[in-house]
């Protein structure tokens, strides 16, 4: 159980999720004993066992499940032959388990700038596992960005390249022109990228124009429509913090409810 728990905090640490499995409960004759625990990781692989069989497969199963929408589950098992015809089970018992996902959201901003800097901060504080990238060194650097968990100081098309297929992660293009921001979404798609929430700034003036250029270079429309832009939520905001609150209660919005 002590490898578990470690495995959970060296997990964390790498910024990758996993679900941690248990055995809450149990009734008469089952293989696995109460508060045994399988722990999975965000690449399928695991670590310890709820009993193994069909039943193990199953709880695996549903920890990938809970990883991808950070809801927790209650699994209930009858372990016999009718409930699993070709298992062979005969020992009738019955187990709960219990499956708690154990995940950091991954959000990537690109572009160092002032609202950048903002939603980090807000956004970790919520629970984001924050990255912030840009071409300039001065502005990809930890001590301009303290809340993000990296920064990265890269071309843009390599920080894409990085991340891909970011599925998933959570995505805001914040840089500092028309130019970096369309050649950023343009290497997204060029990636495949899969990302659950892709946000970039402007107006819907400036998302009009830029869209053109892009489905003129290959980009189909329902691609582009995905992007959040103007992102956040519409609350009348000005300053860089006022932006950086919409844009975070939209990410939270997402995540917890999965409506933007």
């Amino acid at each position: 159980m002590t490898d578990v728990f470690e495995e959970v905090v060296r997990l964390q640490r790498a910024g990758r999720a996993c679900a941690l499995c248990t055995i809450v409960a149990t009734q008469g004759s089952t293989p696995g004993k109460a508060m045994m625990k399988m722990l999975v990781r965000d690449d399928g692989s695991f670590a310890g066992s709820v009993g193994g069989g069909c039943l193990e497969a199953e709880v695996h199963e549903a920890a990938m499940a809970a990883m991808k929408d950070e809801r927790p589950r209650m699994l209930e098992f009858s372990l016999n032959e009718r409930d699993y015809p070709d298992s062979g089970l005969l020992c009738g018992g019955k187990v709960q388990v219990y499956v708690e996902p154990i995940t950091e959201p991954k959000l990537h901003i690109f572009g160092g700038g002032h609202v950048s800097g903002a939603i980090a901060r807000f956004a970790a504080a919520v629970g984001f596992c924050v990255s912030v990238g840009d071409d300039r060194e001065s502005f990809a650097s930890p001590e301009r960005h303290p809340d993000a968990a990296t920064t990265v100081h890269a071309e843009f098309a390599e920080q894409v390249r990085r991340i891909a297929p970011a599925e998933d992660h959570f995505l805001i293009v914040v840089t500092r022109g028309h130019q970096d921001d369309g050649e950023i979404l343009y290497e997204l798609f060029s990636q495949s990228c899969r990302p659950r929430y892709l946000g970039m700034i402007g107006s819907r003036a400036k998302r009009a124009q830029l869209f053109a250029q892009l489905e003129s270079r290959g980009v189909p429309r329902p691609w582009l429509e995905r992007v959040q832009s103007p992102m956040g939520l519409d609350i009348g905001a000005r300053t860089h913090e006022e932006i950086a609150i919409s844009v975070t209660a939209q990410l939270v919005r997402l995540r917890r409810t999965g409506q933007l």
